[in-house]
């Protein structure tokens, strides 16, 4: 009896010294006692020694005084634990199943080990052992496009590669504007993911009518002018379908093209609907149509600011009117936004006009060559006096 109230008191004197000087020592020792008493509990559940009875008052003690910190990892369950980020390295194998079909976690566990590269090794176990990607709110597939719209895929080993394969194969809600962006992405076509989209293609799954968006506007700009863009129009898909509105969060294929600078993909799209070039369709309720040039201009749009001079000549040689009103500001025109910007662009939108260096010499030139086509020479304007 004497122990236990000696332990008492130490551990009272302890737990005082820390709160009142707010040292780290004292609470470093807590933490170490409740390890310690939870360890031995484990192996004797009706621990009725002195330690035991400390180490009840420690850990009270210590959970009041972390009242407000994120859980401790060694009361998370395996998934959390796994997924945490502070727990240390996830260690294969360490997932219990019972944890993984109820995780209770506030978010689905499959969504947020695919929307994070860093988590990506937990996929697999997840998978094998029960995790269901219909149990997301959230498809993961989407989740990772909408997080990473071209992710490292080359980073990941083959085992994750396969389980992010499995999850667009196995979940029918990852046909999804979004999905087919990433899926379609640079990395993604080095990863081989690419034949993601040839089997849905193959199955039925891309139908011209009834999917909600297109296609061939989720497509990434890279991948626009490829076999698989050539089946989805010769299957009825067009590109003036493809302005409709759209669910996605990622921008539309004709403006990921612009944004990104890419010529090819642009050429693709003004080959085929000439009048983008100067008024591009809204793709959401809440928004109004743009002009290609007026979003050239506007500071931190493209990917690559060293292109908007080159973009802009790109554009007017492909048709853009500079005059044109816009339409949010109907009494305003591209080339007065740019003056209003400053943009270095405004040379190419409203070049200076040029006098001929000899004027008299040309103008007798051209007289010439009127009167030898036996043309009447245009009678000259009475200078004003």
């Amino acid at each position: 009896m004497q122990l236990l109230q000696r332990a008492l008191a130490s551990l009272a004197w302890v737990l005082l010294t820390g709160l009142v000087t707010g040292c780290s020592a004292p609470a470093s020792l807590l933490v170490f006692a409740v390890e310690q008493s939870s360890n031995r509990d484990e192996k004797d559940p009706t621990c009725m020694s002195a330690g035991c009875a400390a180490a009840a008052i420690v850990q009270h003690a210590y959970d009041r005084y972390t009242e407000g910190d994120p859980t401790p990892c060694r009361k998370l369950n395996t998934v959390a634990r796994a997924l945490s980020g502070r727990c240390g390295a996830y260690q294969s194998g360490s997932l219990l199943t019972k944890d993984v079909t109820t995780s209770k976690l506030p978010r689905c566990p499959l969504s947020l080990a695919a929307r994070d590269p860093r988590l990506w090794p937990v996929l697999p176990e997840l998978l094998s052992k029960g995790a269901e990607p219909e149990r997301c709110e959230q498809p993961p597939l989407v989740a990772l496009a909408q997080a990473e719209p071209c992710p490292d895929f080359a980073a990941a080993s083959p085992e994750v590669v396969q389980a992010l394969r499995w999850l667009a194969e196995a979940d029918a809600r990852a046909i999804d504007h979004d999905a087919i962006r990433m899926l379609s992405c640079p990395a993604a076509q080095t990863a081989g993911l690419t034949r993601v989209l040839d089997g849905w293609l193959a199955q039925g799954l891309l139908p011209r009518d009834g999917l909600g968006f297109s296609p061939l506007d989720a497509l990434h700009p890279s991948y626009i002018d490829s076999a698989f863009s050539r089946a989805l129009e010769a299957g009825g898909h067009s590109a003036v379908a493809a302005l409709g509105t759209q669910p996605g969060v990622l921008p539309s294929g004709f403006d990921a093209a612009l944004r990104s600078a890419d010529r090819a993909a642009l050429d693709w799209w003004l080959d085929r609907v000439p009048a983008l070039a100067n008024r591009v369709p809204a793709t959401r309720a809440d928004q109004l149509p743009w002009l290609p040039l007026a979003r050239v201009i506007t500071p931190n749009y493209l990917a690559d600011p060293a292109q908007q001079g080159p973009l802009v000549a790109y554009l007017v040689a492909r048709g853009a009117d500079p005059w044109r009103p816009l339409p949010h500001e109907p009494r305003q025109s591209v080339v007065s936004l740019a003056r209003q910007l400053n943009s270095p662009a405004l040379a190419a939108l409203d070049p200076p006009l040029l006098w001929p260096t000899r004027p008299v010499e040309q103008a007798a030139a051209l007289g010439a060559r009127v009167a030898g086509a036996g043309l009447a020479a245009p009678a000259l304007m009475a200078a004003p006096r």
